[in-house]
């Protein structure tokens, strides 16, 4: 049984996770006060409608208590958004995800029952960062403030030897939790697996051990 969604707020982040899982076939319930939003979404969303989330009878007779995973992506007005989501954690929303503005913005959505909370544009921000200053460096997922999953590319001073014999998480403390090589995908490599130059390595760790292993075994002289 696929899971049901909802998405409060259609502004380009939660337009963008509103077309996303769509267009993974989940049932999604698109809201918006501002009506030519909603149009956009009214031929593609098993429902869109225009409603003020910090309304809870409205809430209420959408039948979000139904709903496996609500998304609250309300854009500039953080008092919105506090106040839906504290209507949604007293309603028994199994799922809330939000979008914080700031710091002092997350604080409360932890003490009101958020289960999940993303900033998009600095999480953005780091992302690009990283990629900038590494050329070796794909991609960049920050799992914690000090904890990521890094996508990087094996160069020469990895190619030819396996993973045994680089002893990775003895050496850096990181794991190679997948290798990409063209369009396949080993997830949980063996020990013995050999690495080829051009290879996709993903990484888990701290980020001060990411950093060494990147520095010591991906960078070229």
């Amino acid at each position: 049984m696929k899971k049901e969604f909802a998405v409060i707020g259609l502004g380009r982040f939660g337009g963008s996770i509103c077309r996303e899982l769509i267009r993974e076939g989940m049932h999604v319930l698109a809201l918006d006060l501002d009506e030519d939003k909603v149009n956009e979404y009214r031929d593609i969303a098993s429902h869109a409608v225009i409603a003020d989330s910090t309304d809870e009878n409205v809430l209420r007779e959408l039948g979000l208590r139904n709903i496996d995973h609500v998304i609250v992506a309300i854009g500039d007005n953080i008092q919105a958004s506090m106040l839906t989501t504290l209507m949604l954690e007293e309603m028994g929303i199994k799922k809330i995800t939000v979008k914080a503005q700031n710091d002092y913005h997350e604080k409360i959505l932890n003490k009101i029952g958020a289960d999940h909370i993303v900033h998009p544009e600095r999480d953005m921000g780091k992302r690009i960062a990283h990629n900038i200053i590494s050329n070796n460096i794909l991609d960049y997922i920050e799992l914690s403030d000090d904890h990521s999953v890094v996508e990087v590319i094996a160069g020469s001073k990895l190619s030819g030897q396996s993973l045994i014999e680089l002893d990775i998480r003895a050496q850096y403390g990181c794991n190679v939790v997948a290798i990409k090589r063209g369009k396949e995908i080993n997830v949980s490599p063996m020990a013995t697996e050999e690495i080829v130059e051009g290879d996709i390595l993903i990484v888990i760790g701290a980020d001060k051990d990411i950093s060494r292993f990147e520095k010591n075994l991906i960078t070229e002289d």
